[in-house]
């Protein structure tokens, strides 16, 4: 079997998600060598018991690729490994990548340039054009749209970019056998003719509710920056939002009416230090002030780290191999990591030892009022900080 065949073997195991996959590799060294891991070996990886161990290694020897392969050659996809030259660079610097992606299309190094719109599936017609017209405008202006490709802004912000001429990714909840929701069939076959379509999950699984939290942290992960249009207190976009503050990327808000139901998650965004933009034209001058990432480097630096662990004697585990990692499945909800605080973050959230009002601590970092926002809502998508009447904030 193929390196590649083998990481499609352990994207087939029942229960095996990302976290779990990484930890399994790290353990191992290859894909190959931890699909011949015995019970006594898994066991020793943190998270597993033994009632897991013993069902994960029978697992691991039973799986059957043969009728992946004909899905992947009937649907025109394939299958793209972490570190490989093919696997986006974005995606593969944020942190616990998918070990492997499906991909119909083809991703360019200039979707670098990305920008993710995401929002309501039932929107008012307000937020359908808004979403038209600034995916329409960042196309003409040379980013990627990615999104969802589920009902609502997600469709029509694809469905602009491609009428205007300009690149568009899907990301994906379930497999590419059977797109979902099934009326965006023909436009999934759009997005791929001239964009791409990707996904974590196999070829003949069906998206579960569990898996679109998952799916998130993927658009973003792509983008630099994400925009939610309309999006209601507990719509899944503010997941993404979340996801886009723990990656490090930027997060926009579309305003709506203040007693619109479906712009009520995007007004709290905002309240929380989310930018506000009115159309394409503020998005593009606030990523114009923010030089885009070179992921070249950490592209490489994956790609160096996936060829010494392959290298790696599997008798010889690196240092808390899967910390962090929950038991992945899935079948269940997604489980993110601890978050990480970047160098800007740790310095804010140092300064809160005590309850401060926002003012007091501008003045004492030396930091303009608006990157303080920009840093603070990030702390607070990241559920460390909150915040409290009359603009003070403290930790949780």
């Amino acid at each position: 079997m193929s390196d590649v065949n083998d990481h499609l073997a352990l994207a087939l195991v029942p229960g095996l998600g990302p976290k779990l996959t990484a930890a399994l590799l790290e353990r191992f060294g290859t894909a190959a060598a931890a699909l011949q891991a015995t019970a006594a070996e898994l066991v020793q990886i943190p998270h597993i018991g033994e009632k897991l161990a013993t069902a994960l290694a029978a697992a691991l020897r039973a799986v059957n690729i043969g009728p992946e392969l004909a899905l992947l050659e009937r649907h025109g996809v394939r299958p793209v490994v972490l570190g490989s030259p093919e696997y986006p660079a974005p995606l593969a610097a944020v942190p616990a990548p998918p070990p492997l992606l499906y991909a119909r299309g083809a991703w360019t190094a200039a979707d670098a340039n990305a920008v993710g719109i995401v929002g309501a599936r039932s929107c008012t017609a307000y937020g359908k054009k808004l979403a038209e017209q600034i995916a329409r405008d960042l196309v003409r202006a040379g980013f990627t749209v990615v999104s969802g490709l589920a009902r609502g802004i997600d469709g029509a912000a694809h469905r602009a970019a491609l009428a205007a001429g300009g690149r568009t990714i899907a990301v994906l909840a379930g497999g590419l056998a059977s797109v979902y929701p099934p009326e965006h069939a023909d436009l999934a076959d759009e997005v791929a003719g001239s964009g791409c379509l990707i996904t974590e999950t196999p070829m003949a699984v069906a998206p579960q509710p569990g898996m679109f939290p998952a799916r998130n942290r993927i658009i973003s992960g792509l983008s630099r920056g994400i925009v939610v249009i309309e999006a209601n207190a507990k719509s899944g976009a503010l997941i993404t939002a979340t996801h886009a503050a723990e990656q490090g990327r930027e997060t926009f808000a579309v305003p709506g009416n203040v007693d619109s139901a479906a712009s009520a998650g995007c007004l709290e965004l905002l309240r929380k230090g989310a930018r506000l933009v009115r159309n394409a034209d503020d998005i593009i001058e606030d990523l114009k002030g923010i030089a885009a990432a070179d992921y070249s480097a950490r592209a490489v630096s994956v790609g160096r780290e996936a060829h010494e662990t392959r290298a790696r004697s599997p008798q010889q585990p690196p240092p808390q191999a899967g910390a962090g990692s929950g038991q992945d499945s899935r079948e269940g909800a997604y489980r993110p990591s601890a978050p990480t605080l970047d160098a800007a973050q740790q310095r804010v959230f140092d300064a809160l030892a005590d309850k401060r009002h926002a003012d007091e601590l501008a003045r004492e970092l030396g930091v303009a009022v608006g990157e303080l926002a920009r840093v603070l809502m990030q702390l607070e998508l990241k559920k460390v900080v909150r915040r409290l009447p009359g603009n003070f904030y403290e930790r949780r």
